[in-house]
Parts: structure tokens; sequence; C-alpha cells
């Protein structure tokens, strides 16, 4: 049986599963949570803080006890559909590590959820007055795997019926 050529994106995946881990992991035993180091004055802090919740804090508020079980669940369904996507897809090499990048982003942040209950976030960028929300290793993955994918949607070239 010949593997697919896409699964060496694979490695891509793991390194940034472990690079979110050992981030995450040194944070978490070196820094007490709500800890926070100014990098540059008013624009780049390291802090230390647990996001129960989704994106940008949203329902890390929620007190379900269901919550947790929906966002694993979720995230064990996107981490497989991207697995899938990645072995079976089509695309150019921007598309394979969009999805490699959004893979290893997720199951980093899901693996945090599980541990955890939360996701550790470590970085925090002012922009002027506003604060960006804190982040981590994963969510910059995430971010930079969807750009690929859609630059690689926006200048792909188009495919015609047909051909295969």
């Amino acid at each position: 049986m010949k593997l697919p050529s896409r699964l060496k994106w694979l490695w891509l995946t793991l390194g940034i599963v472990l690079f979110d881990r050992a981030t995450k992991a040194w944070f978490e035993t070196q820094t007490d949570e709500s800890w926070r180091h100014e990098v540059e004055r008013h624009f780049i802090y390291l802090v230390h803080s647990r996001n129960p919740g989704i994106a940008f804090s949203m329902f890390a508020d929620s007190h379900s006890p269901w919550l947790r079980v929906l966002l694993i669940g979720g995230s064990l369904v996107v981490i497989g559909a991207l697995a899938w996507l990645l072995v079976a897809g089509e695309g150019g090499p921007a598309a394979c590590a969009g999805l490699a990048l959004l893979l290893g982003g997720a199951t980093g942040n899901v693996t945090d959820r599980i541990i955890h209950g939360a996701v550790t976030d470590f970085l925090e960028v002012w922009l002027g007055s506003y604060r960006w929300p804190a982040f981590n290793v994963a969510d910059s993955a995430i971010t930079i795997g969807a750009i690929l994918l859609i630059l690689d949607l926006i200048f792909s070239p188009p495919k015609t019926a047909g051909k295969k």
C-alpha cells in the first residue's frame, strides 16, 4: 500500500503540537496565572492566562458542565475533518501547509482543553489603545493556516470540469 505523499505534511502538524505544548508547559510551570511581563512597552506582553471558552474568550463565563464536552467533541470532529482533507484532499503546497497548521493548532488547543479544562494563552499584543486578546502558538498556527488556505483558494488556477 502506497501512502499519500501529503502525509509528509504531518511533520509540520507534529512540530506545531510539540512547540505549542512546550511553550504552554513552560508558562504553566514557571509562572503563576495572571503573571504579566512587558517585552516591548505598549506593544508586546507575556502573560499567563487561561481561556475556558473559545476564540476571543467567547463562552468563557459559561458555567455549563456541557460546554467543555461540547468544545472537546467539536474540536475532535474538526481535527478529523482536517486530517481527512490533508490526506485525501487536493491543493498545492500552500493548501497542504495551511491544513497542517490548522490541524496542529486545533490539536494543541484541544490537548490543553482535555488536560486542563481550558486553553493556556501567553502572548498579548497592544495596538495603540486596542488590546488583542491573549493567544498562543496553536492560535498563531490556526491563523497562519487559514490565511494560507484563503491565499490558495484565491490564487490557485481554476479547475476545469472533466479534468482530473
